[in-house]
């Protein structure tokens, strides 16, 4: 394995395998790497899942079955640029089926409870304006939605 970037490490409740399958499906420039066994004397059953490497559109994680110990929240999210409506409901959709849970502005949590925020690549562009009030109309038209519709932000962005 490369040593240069980062890996991000998430730790599961048994599913790390499963997820990381689901992961891979998801995105493109992924793949599944190793997977370590757990030993004869191990916190968990000998031949089990203790970790999974993949790839998910071109970052690298871990998924580790530590137990229930811990369990993920939203002080930290993975966000998806989309670069039109098209692709925002792909990731919408495909995120939040089987037990996922939308969320407001853009976030949800996936059947595993990551949270992901799945956005515009404009967003940054159309908060940040020079003009104050084509960001405030912006931003109040994205605190107002769930899933993120582009066409509204566009038409907030111009005053309309």
């Amino acid at each position: 394995m490369a040593t240069d970037g980062f890996t991000t490490c998430l730790w599961f409740d048994g599913q790390a395998e499963e997820a990381a399958h689901h992961y891979v499906s998801i995105f493109k420039n992924s793949s599944i790497g190793q997977i370590a066994r757990y030993p004869e004397g191990a916190l968990q059953p000998a031949g089990s899942v203790m970790s999974v490497a993949f790839t998910a559109n071109g970052h690298r994680f871990l998924g580790l079955n530590g137990g229930p110990q811990f369990t993920f929240n939203e002080a930290v999210s993975f966000m998806i640029h989309c670069a039109d409506q098209e692709e925002i409901d792909y990731y919408w959709t495909r995120l939040t089926e089987n037990g996922g849970e939308p969320g407001p502005c853009g976030w949800l949590k996936d059947r595993y409870g990551v949270s992901w925020q799945v956005l515009p690549d404009r967003l940054e562009e159309m908060v940040t304006d020079p003009d104050p009030q084509k960001a405030a109309r912006v931003t109040a038209a994205f605190m107002a939605m769930g899933k993120f519709d582009l066409a509204a932000l566009e038409r907030a962005f111009a005053g309309e």
